[in-house]
């Protein structure tokens, strides 16, 4: 085996930026363009060779072209190829028209070494929670049937499995129920990582690791029963070393030495 083939697949998660098309656009009183640049450059410092970055979603929070092409140019810099899915807040139109084709946003898959990373969308446009389409899960069918000789990572934006929070469990993927039906028949998927949960997880559901992933922006409270914020945990980022044996190494890194100011007054997002 060539020493080459035995590197990790080195990956980075950015999730729910929330980009206005105005820089100094504020989710509950933090201005997201400022706190995504503090995360990105703590992944300059500490990720030096970067093969994928994966934006799990809701990487605008109104839509807007100049958020999409703004959050673009920020990835372009890493000069890693960066995939999108689309989040809750996201729309597709604007998202091709950023990324110049359909090529690299969900549905579709990537390919390196002995891995194939599975995009999904499990979002509806104008509604918050996620629901899979049929053609959806047909890709999903597919792309796990082409590639029963390599490890695979799903990737959605929704959350497919409870997190223990009453209020954001609402927004749990409808038919997750028949997502994870189709998961439990096959046994190459290694991992399945979302975002939309603004916090961060790590479990094993029947051998296959579930991560999700902080915001680069608020932090959403763990095991709430109503919408809350968790104001002492800053804007983060994941990564994950896909090794060619099938096993992963991640992990969660937040900005240091910050503080944020959440604006109470606020009741949502």
């Amino acid at each position: 085996m060539s020493k080459q083939s035995q590197q990790p697949l080195r990956v980075v998660q950015i999730s729910d930026s929330h980009l206005f098309a105005s820089t100094a656009g504020q989710l509950l009183g933090l201005c997201t363009e400022d706190s995504l640049k503090l995360v990105l450059d703590k992944v300059r410092l500490e990720q030096p060779v970067i093969d994928v970055i994966l934006a799990t979603g809701d990487i605008a929070q109104d839509a807007s072209v100049e958020a999409y092409q703004r959050f673009h140019q920020h990835l372009e810099t890493f000069g890693a190829p960066s995939y999108w899915l689309q989040g809750n807040h996201d729309i597709t139109s604007p998202m091709i028209t950023t990324l110049g084709g359909k090529s690299r946003l969900s549905p579709c898959v990537i390919d390196q070494g002995p891995w194939r990373i599975i995009m999904l969308n499990s979002s509806i446009e104008h509604q918050v929670p996620g629901k899979f389409t049929p053609r959806e899960l047909k890709f999903l069918r597919q792309a796990l049937d082409e590639s029963l000789d390599k490890h695979v990572m799903v990737c959605l934006h929704h959350h497919p499995v409870p997190m223990g929070c009453k209020w954001l469990d609402t927004q749990v993927v409808r038919n997750a129920d028949e997502f994870l039906g189709i998961v439990d028949q096959y046994t190459h998927i290694r991992a399945i990582i979302w975002g939309h949960v603004h916090q961060e997880s790590d479990n094993v559901r029947n051998g296959v690791r579930m991560l999700s992933a902080p915001s680069t922006c608020v932090q959403f409270k763990a095991l709430s029963d109503d919408f809350a914020i968790e104001e002492d945990l800053n804007p983060g980022y994941r990564w994950l070393h896909l090794n060619p044996d099938g096993s992963i190494d991640t992990a969660v890194s937040r900005v240091e030495g910050v503080r944020f100011v959440i604006d109470w007054s606020v009741k949502g997002y």
